[in-house]
């Protein structure tokens, strides 16, 4: 693969995901959540929407794949770890959600079909 073909495939995926993220924060707003922050980066990790719906603060994983069980299967143990280190980043510039319900969220993008959000697909261990 020539260096221009890896970069025109790079480029194509991270403009799929962007789309997967715009479609997941619409299907979210849809459910009556709203979006406080998207693409947060820090703690050398990234959450790719911070939504609140009442007294619930969701920190959302968005996955795009071909199919919706592989996007589940993409939330891998090294994820995880690189996720709660960047909701603990926001928390700590956040404080006033530390009261509130506080989970990890995900919605699967697939090729088909309408995306799917999955509450609570993770432990936050902030201890």
């Amino acid at each position: 693969m020539t260096r221009r073909t890896a970069d025109a495939r790079r480029a194509a995926t991270h403009d799929a995901g962007l789309q997967a993220e715009r479609l997941a924060a619409f299907l979210l707003m849809l459910k009556g959540y709203r979006i406080l922050s998207r693409r947060y980066r820090a703690g050398g990790g990234e959450i790719d929407i911070v939504a609140q719906r009442g007294n619930t603060v969701a920190f959302v994983e968005v996955k795009a794949r071909a199919a919706l069980d592989d996007a589940r299967q993409a939330i891998t143990a090294d994820k995880q770890r690189r996720i709660v280190g960047a909701v603990r980043h926001w928390l700590a510039r956040n404080a006033w959600a530390m009261p509130m319900t506080l989970r990890c969220d995900a919605v699967f993008v697939g090729r088909k079909g309408l995306p799917r959000h999955v509450r609570d697909v993770m432990t936050l261990y902030l201890d």
